[in-house]
């Protein structure tokens, strides 16, 4: 057995926590409308909306492609995660195709808040993954201190992702 974590694991886990969000959003939107102040939003909806925007856009900078209009996502919760799970396929699509060397590929990139940056398509595919964890993380939290407690374990130790 190899004791290593996989990309494609990790990839699971974080789909499966969009996807819990999504249905969770659905029975319960009027959270969407909570104030809060992480990462620039200033409520629920523009944070779920920054982490799918940025699922979305590296997944696109990873496969080459034009990298979508930070406005042009949809703020409705069920186009919203259409969106997530577009992103999702796409690093998929990636994760499943890269070779050796398009993981060692640098790219140059610019982004809304930090300028221009430079890093290896490996470097963005995991950071892609940590920063919707982590965001899923605060946005938790920052729910459960407001009223809106979730009804699943969220830790990487509760995930089907991986036995």
């Amino acid at each position: 057995m190899d004791p290593a974590l996989k990309l494609s694991e990790l990839l699971a886990y974080a789909e499966n926590e969009s996807r819990h969000w999504q249905k969770w959003f659905q029975e319960n939107p009027a959270a969407l409308d909570v104030k809060l102040d992480i990462a620039q939003a200033k409520d629920v909806r523009n944070l779920v909306l920054h982490i799918v925007a940025v699922d979305t856009r590296y997944a696109e900078r990873l496969l080459g492609e034009e990298v979508s209009p930070y406005e042009k996502f949809p703020t409705e919760v069920t186009a919203l995660f259409d969106s997530a799970d577009r992103a999702f396929q796409k690093l998929r699509k990636f994760l499943d195709a890269a070779q050796e060397n398009d993981w060692k590929q640098v790219i140059e990139f610019p982004t809304r808040s930090m300028g221009t940056l430079t890093s290896s398509k490996r470097k963005i595919f995991i950071h892609t993954l940590l920063h919707s964890t982590r965001h899923w993380a605060q946005l938790a939290t920052a729910l459960r201190s407001a009223g809106y407690k979730q009804d699943w374990q969220h830790d990487f130790l509760f995930t089907n992702a991986i036995e």
